[in-house]
């Protein structure tokens, strides 16, 4: 079995102060088989953290999380920047460079309009391949089975991830497969576990370094 965390950020997101070789060492100490590198409507910390890696058997892969107009989405497997902002023109251009499409904390209790995904999931579902269902960072456990519960109707796969912006929070929530993780996502073969005991200390760091730094 293999062990990512699917959600994670460098400080090529202005939210977070973790260095991309500091993320890369964390991850593989604290026992993950890989992780996708996630930067707020960037590659750039995915690609430095990609070059650093000398091992083939760890997986970094290429993503972002843009904040659409719709809500929050995370788009992974890259081979270059999205540009579009609206969700529909996201999904275009995620599927001609064969990537995937997850939905991040879809239910989350926030101040920030883009945390919460605004579109009903019924009439999305065959636009995206995951909705991710642990997210280390929500306040409320409600905020997460409700996105199980949606995932489990639907018939959607499940993703996690700590949306780690600082090194403690590296690996709180990760995703379980065998074998080739878009085959496993593909097959809704995918296993989610995580905790959120340091989420709301991250939260409060990354909104103090965005606002103050």
């Amino acid at each position: 079995m293999l062990k990512y965390d699917l959600h994670t950020h460098t400080n090529c997101s202005k939210c977070s102060n973790m260095g991309p070789e500091v993320l890369l060492k964390t991850a593989k100490k604290k026992g993950l088989d890989g992780i996708a590198v996630t930067d707020h409507g960037s590659v750039e910390g995915a690609l430095k953290v990609r070059k650093l890696n000398k091992d083939k058997n760890f997986e970094i892969i290429v993503g972002t999380e843009i904040s659409t107009t719709s809500g929050d989405v995370l788009a992974y497997y890259l081979k270059k920047p999205i540009k579009s902002i609206d969700f529909f023109g996201l999904v275009d251009e995620v599927k001609k460079q064969n990537g995937l499409i997850v939905i991040p904390h879809p239910f989350r209790t926030s101040t920030n309009p883009y945390h919460k995904f605004k579109l009903p999931f019924e009439k999305i579902k065959n636009k995206i391949d995951a909705i991710e269902c642990f997210n280390a960072r929500m306040l409320f456990p409600e905020n997460n089975k409700k996105a199980n519960e949606v995932a489990d109707k639907l018939g959607l796969a499940k993703t996690a991830g700590s949306d780690a912006h600082f090194k403690f929070e590296v690996g709180t929530a990760y995703t379980i497969f065998e074998g080739n993780l878009r085959t496993a996502i593909k097959k809704r073969k995918t296993k989610i576990y995580g905790t959120t005991m340091l989420g709301s200390y991250g939260g409060v760091l990354s909104f103090l370094r965005k606002r103050i730094l």
